[in-house]
């Protein structure tokens, strides 16, 4: 489980269909082989690491999940440790599984901040709600609005300092992973149906 509050910013080494390596300094330090690591909102398992570095394996389903395949060399990605029992959950309980890859549709400045809005599949447009949590590349956000297949959100200066968001560009492909709580409430619901 993770809460969406980005810890660092890291950068991608190296990419391959089956490997995923970044340069990072902050989540290294108690990161040990089989940790979990949300990595733009997907949890992935770190199976090398050094000081300035840590390496996941990726699956096909992963690559197929995400928006890992578009990844290049250098670009930044945002990271985040694993939840422990005493951790404060300052964004929202995020699982790592991504539900839909969404696209860039705009964003814009306002004041110091920016209004992102991000067109979801329709898989994951179900699940959003005005002032209800979206979690995008691993971001723990509140839907400001809703608008057919898109929904904006109200992005901070500080989020923009230390996210990928503050070098999103209209067409870029984000992570998505809606509430969990919605998720099993529909899922209930349609067994109610049944």
């Amino acid at each position: 489980m993770f809460t969406g509050i980005v810890e660092e910013l890291g950068t991608v080494r190296e990419v391959s269909p089956a490997r995923l390596s970044v340069a990072c300094r902050g989540v290294t330090g108690d990161a040990e082989i089989g940790a979990s690591i949300a990595v733009n909102g997907a949890c992935l398992t770190v199976v090398e690491r050094s000081e300035g570095h840590l390496a996941f394996d990726l699956s096909g389903e992963t690559l197929r999940r995400t928006s890992f395949s578009r990844l290049s060399v250098g670009d930044p990605v945002n990271l985040e440790r694993s939840l422990t029992l005493s951790s404060r959950l300052g964004g929202h309980l995020v699982q790592g599984h991504v539900d839909g890859v969404g696209e860039v549709a705009a964003i814009q400045p306002d004041r110091e901040g920016a209004w992102l809005s991000v067109r979801a599949p329709g898989a994951v447009r179900r699940y959003l709600v005005e002032k209800g949590s979206v979690c995008v590349d691993g971001i723990s956000l509140t839907i400001a609005g809703l608008d057919g297949d898109a929904f904006s959100v109200a992005v901070i200066p500080h989020t923009l300092d230390v996210t990928t968001l503050g070098s999103a560009r209209e067409g870029d492909l984000v992570n998505l992973e809606v509430d969990v709580i919605a998720k099993y409430v529909d899922a209930l619901l349609e067994k109610g149906r049944s």
